[in-house]
């Protein structure tokens, strides 16, 4: 299975970047051995549009063009649910079963246009509170990680 990551932003040098690297090499190492290719990640440019409606159309047509056919498309989204982890590795080792490919977007600022969020198989949150982009990015790192680990076998400690 396939993971792609597509962002729209930029993590700058700094400690969000090094956790998101710490995260994703992990799962790389542990993925690899529960059947998953490794994680691709995409990043867009933020759109320099004065207004939010124009941001978001021009970020959702920019992540659009990159969403592989057939993909499982997996919206980061601040109205979308809140599942536990162990839901969340249920659904990405279904996915991985089924040989399906995973695409997670993540908008810029101010998310994520309707029309995207429609075509989601799954609209994730991380909780009710509003995140800036670049921790969303490194939260669902640190998830793919710990999915990895639990369809793995190891003892998840909420089980």
């Amino acid at each position: 299975m396939r993971i792609l990551i597509i962002a729209t932003g930029k993590l700058k040098q700094g400690p969000e970047r090094d956790l998101a690297a710490r995260y994703r090499e992990r799962f790389e190492d542990t993925g690899r051995k529960t059947g998953f290719r490794g994680i691709e990640i995409r990043e867009l440019p933020e759109s320099r549009a004065g207004d939010p409606p124009t941001r978001i159309a021009e970020e959702s047509a920019a992540i659009s063009a990159l969403i592989p056919d057939k993909a499982i498309l997996v919206a980061l989204d601040e109205r979308g649910d809140n599942i536990d982890s162990s839901t969340f590795a249920r659904h990405l080792g279904r996915w991985r079963d089924d040989s399906a490919d995973a695409a997670f977007v993540i908008g810029g600022a101010d998310g994520l246009s309707p029309e995207l969020r429609r075509k989601a198989h799954l609209r994730l949150a991380f909780g009710q509170a509003t995140w800036p982009h670049q921790m969303i990015r490194v939260m669902l790192l640190e998830q793919l990680y710990r999915a990895a680990t639990i369809l793995s076998g190891h003892p998840y400690h909420r089980a």
